[in-house]
């Protein structure tokens, strides 16, 4: 194994002297901090660069928890990871419950071994912790490098999160593995490819495997086809050991994240209401059961856990009433409603007709656009037209990973028609991507 790993490395280095650099970095200022490791030759330890980027809530006084969004494997997927920290939906759901929003960029090169990061015992593990304590100390938080992971993972980072949990089931308040989840049997074709043992303290982590219908649940063949029995094998092992696991199938997605968010950030905040200490540096509380709902492996319908007639052991686990409500809607059409308006925008500017201002975003979902209005009329949005090739249109845009796109939209209005020499009032306004309008 150590010189199967040397060889990777030799192979990493050589691959990324011939690939662009990873340059194209947000700014990193407070509240956002970062951290940057070169790569290890030490057998056992990380192979790749990779950088980290925290987002920590201003104001915050301790911090409970940390919500980390890992991207999939892959060049693109990993630049990607450079702004998931800078995700205004995410660091709604972070700010609501004191924690800070992390995210990795692995520095793979296209054709290197995806393992030698996506497995945590590759060398990932240590690092993150690591970083954990260096952002700690950069930031002024050093509880963050004891505080609970909530864990979000494309892809490959599906295995990393999945991994993770398998490592450190004691840290994990939940975990939420999207199109990838680790092996539990050796494969022969795959010989980088480490199986896991799963520990019994798994069992007390909630967690929700999610994919699209396309990869092996409608949609048999082609590069993602595997992806629906390797759930249903992780999800029977650990639901077989009483394991709060779920499954939930995108209906119009392969490998790409569509509007998985719209869910995971509902199922997420359940799940850390429940588990979080009141207070930073208390332990995880154990996951509430009363409440439960459950459904069939491939049903689209989930009822009082004592009303459940089927199998147990191979039933979906959903943590209470109202997130099994949106599980039903987002498996049906991924449409989950909204009533309740997002936060009004703040610290609106106006300087050479240029207008500028700070928003959140709405945690149920999220920011579409921003309506300008001057003396009471509409005279444009920002974005013009929001895009998302993925699924709903929103403010930042979309990457592959579900990480906003590069460089990142900026809270920016020009008013090309403004009458010179006259005042004029402005307001902006935040619309969700249900449509609904803030103050």
């Amino acid at each position: 194994m150590r010189t199967l790993a040397l060889c990777l490395l030799a192979l990493a280095t050589s691959l990324s002297a011939q690939q662009p650099p990873y340059d194209v970095f947000p700014p990193a200022e407070a509240p956002y901090y970062r951290v940057r490791y070169e790569a290890s030759a030490k057998p056992g330890e990380l192979i790749f660069p990779v950088n980290y980027t925290v987002w920590v809530p201003p104001g915050v006084k301790s911090l409970r928890g940390v919500i980390v969004h890992q991207h999939g494997c892959g060049e693109g997927s990993c630049k990607s990871g450079l702004t998931g920290a800078y995700d205004l939906h995410w660091q709604a759901l972070a700010k609501k419950h004191d924690c800070a929003l992390l995210a990795p960029s692995y520095e793979q090169p296209e054709k290197a071994e995806c393992q030698m990061w996506c497995d945590p015992r590759n060398g990932s593990d240590a690092a993150f912790q690591k970083a954990l304590a260096d952002l700690g100390a950069k930031s002024g938080h050093p509880e963050l490098a004891k505080v609970p992971w909530a864990l979000w993972g494309h892809s490959g980072g599906g295995h990393w999160c999945g991994g993770m949990t398998i490592l450190h089931p004691e840290r994990v308040a939940a975990a939420c593995l999207r199109s990838g989840v680790p092996l539990l049997e050796a494969n022969p074709a795959r010989p980088t490819i480490k199986a896991y043992t799963l520990p019994e303290g798994v069992s007390g982590v909630p967690i929700m495997c999610n994919l699209g219908t396309k990869e092996g649940v409608t949609v048999k063949e082609g590069r993602f086809a595997g992806a629906w029995d390797a759930n249903v094998k992780f999800f029977t092992a650990v639901r077989g050991k009483g394991g709060l696991i779920g499954i939930s199938v995108d209906p119009f997605t392969s490998h790409e994240c569509g509007n998985q968010r719209y869910f995971t950030i509902l199922w997420l905040d359940a799940c850390l209401t429940a588990r979080l200490p009141e207070k930073s540096g208390g332990a995880l509380k154990p996951m509430p059961t009363k409440g439960a709902r459950l459904a069939a492996l491939s049903g689209t319908e989930a009822v009082p856990a004592g009303e459940f007639g089927g199998d147990k052991a191979q039933s979906l686990w959903l943590p209470n009433a109202a997130i099994a409500k949106a599980w039903a809607v987002y498996v049906k059409d991924t449409a989950i409603p909204d009533t309740t308006p997002p936060p009004a925008p703040t610290g609106l500017r106006v300087k050479d007709n240029v207008l500028t201002w700070k928003a959140e975003a709405d945690l149920e979902s999220g920011l579409a656009q921003f309506i300008i209005e001057r003396d009471g009329k509409q005279i444009g949005t920002v974005p013009e037209q929001p895009k998302n090739p993925f699924g709903r249109p929103v403010f930042q845009g979309l990457q592959y990973s579900d990480t906003p796109t590069n460089p990142l939209v900026e809270m920016r209005f020009t008013d090309a028609t403004a009458e010179a020499g006259k005042k004029h009032q402005y307001r902006v306004i935040s619309v969700n991507t249900t449509g609904l309008k803030s103050e």
